[in-house]
């Protein structure tokens, strides 16, 4: 939906929208009253809130990093560095995912105000996220493309606009991110259950061992980007897909240990192989559509994605424990995932160096 708004009527704009969505849905969460309140409302409530909250993220990656992109008139540079914005951009949803992870885990009783605590903060990130696309000027290469065929009518825009010229393009985009976002909810997510379920260790100690980590990766995002940008795009994002698919043969024998410090290495080091995928993944997914349909085709790529990779993987993880009572499936799991994005780069066109001007002109020329 907000691809097709972002290709039709602006980055900007829709971006305002989005944001305004998730804040508001996300602080309303932590003030829903109790069941005991409201009975099955309450359930009913939370539910729409978190439809409506899914509904609005589906816009905010692509157009976050669009929009930053779109700014620079080259795609090598900007798009490299963008990753680190794109990184440091922690997303409502998924922070108050993390916490919960973290108070569901352990045996003690979860104060009454404290699980609507993180829900409550995501105001703050909105408020300042709002303010800074009410400062930004609408992409220059977008205003282009528009006035372009606004005069010819000769292509059209959108999400039928993208299946329709790029399914192969589109189906690149999904196996980018397939690994990637399998990889990051196994190490943040499925972490948590294996390390309190398995090793009992203290759940106090995995939201310190979570934020030393993901500090980390705040730091190692950016220089990844510059180095999308020194190496291409393609050795960097495979090298991170096959040293994610040998995390979990060292990670979990490090979990076993039930040492702090080895749990937070095997951590960070999830989350440093993660960033060479992550970090150069808005760039290439840019770099692979026009302007017309570029909304549309790199939010699809990036949130269809989701919902059979990140959205399952920790469900998948946890049957797999469950069923055969080791971790060495999910390890299986997790390399068959950074497998199929391997390849998926390999099939890629390298993009490093390559104008977004320049893949508008081979759309044009293409029509």
């Amino acid at each position: 939906m907000f691809g097709q708004i972002g290709d039709k009527l602006g980055r900007k704009h829709t971006l305002q929208a989005t944001i305004i969505l998730v804040g508001v849905a996300t602080f309303l969460m932590g003030c829903l009253p109790g069941f005991a309140s409201i009975g099955y409302w309450a359930p009913a409530l939370l539910v729409a809130l978190r439809f409506l909250q899914g509904f609005a993220v589906g816009g905010e990656w692509g157009g976050a990093v669009l929009l930053v992109a779109e700014h620079s008139r080259r795609a090598a540079g900007i798009l490299g560095k963008l990753a680190a914005s794109c990184g440091a951009r922690r997303e409502p949803h998924r922070d108050a995912r993390a916490v919960r992870d973290v108070l569901a885990a352990s045996r003690r009783p979860i104060p009454r105000l404290g699980w609507r605590v993180a829900f409550w903060l995501s105001a703050l990130i909105v408020i300042i996220g709002y303010y800074i696309r009410t400062r930004v000027s609408e992409s220059p290469i977008f205003l282009e493309a528009k006035a372009e065929q606004e005069r010819t009518k000769a292509a059209g825009v959108g999400v039928g606009a993208v299946v329709r010229r790029y399914p192969g393009k589109l189906l690149q985009a999904m196996g980018l991110r397939f690994a990637e976002n399998i990889v990051y909810y196994i190490i943040v997510s499925f972490s948590i259950v294996y390390l309190s379920t398995v090793v009992k260790f203290d759940t106090s100690e995995l939201l310190f061992a979570l934020l030393i980590a993901h500090v980390v990766h705040f730091i190692v995002i950016p220089q990844v980007g510059r180095l999308t940008d020194a190496l291409g795009r393609k050795p960097v994002y495979l090298a991170g897909a096959i040293l994610s698919a040998t995390w979990a043969l060292f990670a979990f024998p490090m979990f076993d240990s039930a040492n702090p410090v080895l749990i937070v290495v095997a951590i960070t080091i999830g989350l440093c192989f993660h960033a060479l995928m992550y970090a150069g993944q808005p760039a290439v997914m840019g770099e692979m559509f026009p302007t017309r349909m570029r909304y549309s085709g790199v939010s699809l790529g990036y949130q269809v994605t989701s919902i059979v990779a990140g959205s399952l993987a920790p469900i998948i993880a946890v049957t797999l424990l469950k069923d055969f009572g080791s971790w060495v499936p999910v390890a299986v799991y997790v390399g068959i995932a950074c497998v199929i994005t391997a390849i998926t780069v390999l099939t890629l066109r390298e993009t490093s160096g390559v104008a977004l001007e320049d893949v508008d002109a081979e759309d044009a020329a293409r029509v």
